[in-house]
This record gives structure tokens, C-alpha cells and sequence, in this order.
């Protein structure tokens, strides 16, 4: 049981829309201490203090979080913001606390060390190549055989991600991979990686790691769009996901966690189900974004946050009983680049199986599709909840028909 008086040492907050429930439910068993970049606002009724300052500087934030280790006692250190995951790492191997340890943290940050680490391992994944020029990532994507899929080798949020079907589509593929910028994160030497195609659906698994062992907690199947990008506009999760105890997938999942050395602390794996079986695509350290582990806790009834703080401390998940019953998140979007004027949500009539719809713009704001953008093209976000994914399904596409957005046309040239 986790003592309320415990410091839990937060590293970012991110945006409330996204991870406001997260820090609500940090804040229901540990004293909350926040470092951040930016002014306190709405985390105010969550946390116990903060420190201002560069977040993304190690050695600051390490000198910061000594600092009130010294007055206050810390006894955890936790980030589910992917860009400071590492600077969490880092912070928690100097204060000698439960993490993830960082040199494991940052091979998932390099996708490039990961898949390192998957070869010496054994780990099944994609053959994958990293290339510093258009060259090279031709000779690459000829050696594997198109399609190929031309990735950045350390951004987030399947920015500049892209399936490529021929070498006529390369050089523009390989083009605006280079081009893409993730706000705060630095760019890597050999910033490209060419991989070849996992085909079949892909997963993502949310896991529990305590001292190396892997508990998975729940799986979200993916629902992607705007090919031949893998924009994700959509996840399902079902309590009772058959793959949650898939003995193959099970021991694929500690098997990628062993080869990059996790220790403790969430993690949210992604996995191609292919037609030569479960490939890893990915491993993050941290829990899952879009909504992901909030619509799972419908699904579940199981607090997430709660169990990454728990981590955080050092103490062992828990696995209760699942009851039969699936949430879906879906992410809307305009049929073209627009300039929004109005969003209107209309509540009267909605089916009882649709949980909440969530605005995210106001007017004014321009939203781009994929390629030009990608999640900030989203304006809502609709969340049911149901017995069965056909059920939500469906609800999904009456909750749709109650959202109405309105606005400009944006007249823009051709996307890369």
C-alpha cells in the first residue's frame, strides 16, 4: 500500500487534454513535486510544489531534484512525457530511486540502439537499416525489397513515418523524413532509418516492468489512416483481449524488455502481427499517449496512474479480474485542410455506449492533414465504451454525426 506522505518527483506535465487524468490519479496516493519548463496552471490542484527550469538539461534537473530530495525526501521519479523520459532515467539513477534505468531508456529513444538490441537478443523485428544520405537509403531499400518504410530514427508520435511501394517514391519519402522536427527533441547522426514492411495489423501492449519482470496490463489494437503515412486515428481496447495472455506474444514482450535492460517502470510496446508472426516495432518508456491508458481504465476499471506510481516506488503491479467490456478512442478529422470557424457538439440523443466527445479547437485555428501535419490535424475526439468493438463501433458513427465543424478551406500546394 502506497503511503500517502511519499514524494513522487514528476518530470513534465504535458497538456490537460491528454494528461491531466494521469496526474489526477498520481495525486490520489503520493505528494505530487512537479519540474517544468513553463508556469504552473492547471496542475495547481494536483501538486504539493515545483521547480521551474530546463526540464531537457540532465544535469539541471538532477541538481534541482536533489535539491528538494534534501528538504523533502523523494521517494519516486516518474515522466509520461516521451521527451523527458530520459531526463526521469537520469534523474532516478542519481537519487538512487526505482526507474528504468538510463542507459535502457535512452535505446528506446534511439530506435536505432533498439533495434540493436532486439539483433543480439533474438528479438523477431524488422530488418532495418540507418542512413545518413538518399544513397544510402537506396541501396538499402534495394537490398530489402520493396516496400520499405522510411522512419526518423528518434522522434515521437509517427512523425515522418512512411511506406514506401518503389524507388520512384523514395527521394520524397526520404525527404520529408529528414524534414520532419519534433519540437524539443535533438536530431541523431544517421537521423533515417529504412526498414523493411511488417504487414498485418499492428498492437500496442502496456506493460508493467518491476525489477525486469513484465506484467502486460492491456492491448490496444490500432486504427490507422492517411496512407502511406501510419497516422493512428484510432485504438481499441478490450478487457479481455485474447492477446493479453497469448503465450507467444507474452514472451516476445519480456524478451524485448530484457535485450534493452528495463528495470522499473511502464512501457508501452508496439507490435506488427504479421504473416510470419508478432514483430516488434517498438518499445517507449512510458505509458501509451492518445488516450490510451484513460480509455483502457474504461474498459478495465484499473487506474493506470496508479500503477505507475507504484512502480515508481518500487512496488509490484497487481493483476485483479477483467470484466468482458472494450472502450474505443477515435480521432476526427476534416475532409480536407481547413480554417476552423465553428465546432458544435451536440449532446441531446447521443447513444448511452458513447462516453465522452472532446473538442479540440476553437475558431481560428488551421488544421493540415497528414502529410503537412498529423496529430494537430485532429478537432475531436470521440470515446465510447460497450460490451464488444462492434458495439462501439457503431456508437462511434452516431456519436459522429452529433459533431459539426464548420470553416475555410486552406489553399495550399500540393503536400511532399
Amino acid at each position: 500500500m502506497i503511503e500517502k506522505e511519499s514524494l513522487l518527483l514528476l518530470i513534465g506535465s504535458g497538456s490537460p487534454i491528454w494528461r491531466e487524468y494521469l496526474l489526477r490519479s498520481l495525486s490520489k496516493d503520493c505528494d505530487i513535486w512537479l519540474l517544468s519548463a513553463g508556469d504552473i496552471t492547471w496542475e495547481t490542484p494536483y501538486i504539493v510544489g515545483s521547480t521551474k527550469l530546463d526540464a531537457l538539461d540532465p544535469a539541471a534537473a538532477i541538481e534541482a531534484a536533489e535539491s528538494v530530495h534534501r528538504r523533502l525526501g523523494v521517494s519516486g521519479v516518474l515522466s509520461y512525457d516521451e521527451i523527458r523520459v530520459s531526463i526521469a532515467a537520469a534523474v532516478a539513477d542519481a537519487l538512487g530511486l526505482p526507474g528504468g534505468g538510463l542507459e535502457a531508456v535512452a535505446a528506446c529513444r534511439d530506435k536505432a540502439a533498439t533495434r540493436r538490441a532486439f539483433s543480439a537478443a533474438g528479438v523477431p523485428q524488422p530488418f532495418s537499416y540507418a542512413v545518413s544520405s538518399l544513397e544510402e537509403a537506396a541501396d538499402r531499400a534495394t537490398s530489402l525489397g520493396y516496400p520499405v518504410v522510411v522512419k526518423p530514427r528518434a522522434l515521437a508520435g509517427s512523425l515522418g513515418v512512411t511506406l514506401v511501394d518503389n524507388a520512384e517514391d523514395l527521394p520524397a519519402a526520404y525527404t520529408a523524413t529528414r524534414g520532419v522536427e519534433f519540437t524539443e527533441l535533438p536530431r541523431l547522426e544517421d537521423g533515417v532509418l529504412v526498414e523493411s514492411f511488417a504487414d498485418g495489423p499492428e498492437i500496442s501492449i502496456d506493460a508493467a516492468c518491476h525489477n525486469g519482470q513484465v506484467t502486460p496490463l492491456f492491448v490496444a489494437r490500432k486504427k490507422t489512416g492517411f496512407a502511406p503515412h501510419f497516422e493512428e486515428v484510432g485504438h481499441v481496447v478490450s478487457a479481455r483481449d485474447p492477446l493479453l495472455t497469448d503465450p507467444e506474444i507474452t514472451r516476445i514482450l519480456q524478451d524485448a524488455h530484457s535485450a534493452l535492460g528495463l528495470s522499473s517502470l511502464m512501457t508501452h510496446t508496439e507490435i506488427r502481427l504479421t504473416s510470419t508472426g508478432p514483430k516488434v516495432i517498438e518499445v517507449n518508456a512510458r505509458l501509451g499517449g492518445d488516450l490510451i491508458p484513460y480509455t483502457a481504465q474504461l474498459a478495465t476499471g484499473v487506474d493506470y496512474g496508479e500503477i505507475a506510481a507504484r512502480l515508481a516506488l518500487g512496488i509490484a503491479p497487481t493483476t485483479p479480474e477483467l470484466p468482458l467490456r472494450t472502450a474505443q478512442i477515435d480521432f476526427l478529422y476534416p475532409d480536407t485542410d481547413i480554417e476552423v470557424e465553428e465546432l458544435t457538439v451536440t449532446a441531446d440523443g447521443l447513444p448511452s455506449e458513447v462516453h465522452e466527445i472532446i473538442p479540440l479547437v476553437t475558431a481560428g485555428r488551421k488544421l493540415r492533414l497528414p502529410p503537412r501535419d498529423h496529430v494537430r490535424g485532429r478537432f475531436a475526439v470521440v470515446i465510447t465504451v460497450a460490451e464488444t468493438p462492434e458495439a462501439c463501433e457503431a456508437a462511434k458513427v452516431l456519436a459522429e454525426k452529433h459533431v459539426e465543424l464548420t470553416g475555410t478551406p486552406l489553399d495550399l500546394p500540393p503536400a511532399a
